[in-house]
């Protein structure tokens, strides 16, 4: 024996809150700036407060240009210019 609920819903709920507009690639809005980990003001912008590199979704790049910010990123602690961790945070 079945029975229909009248309250169950037959859609799924609306997210309230969730229509966020998609970022747009920093790189692809200014052609002329280059990915490069000698650039520190640069870099600083795809980093959390604690010096954590931020996912693809918080900063709006594209997979590709998401991997060389990590990899510029990475390169720049290893030579000295970015701090691993930022300790005042």
């Amino acid at each position: 024996m079945t029975t229909t609920s009248a309250s169950a819903p037959t859609s799924p709920a609306p997210t309230k809150g969730r229509s966020r507009r998609r970022l747009q690639d920093f790189f692809l809005q200014n052609k002329d700036v280059k990915i490069d980990y000698k650039n520190q003001d640069l870099l600083r912008r795809f980093l959390s407060p604690e010096g954590k590199v931020l996912p693809g979704r918080r900063t709006g790049l594209t997979s590709k240009n998401q991997r060389k910010i990590t990899r510029a990123i990475k390169r720049a602690r290893a030579v000295g210019l970015l701090p691993f961790t930022n300790h005042d945070a």
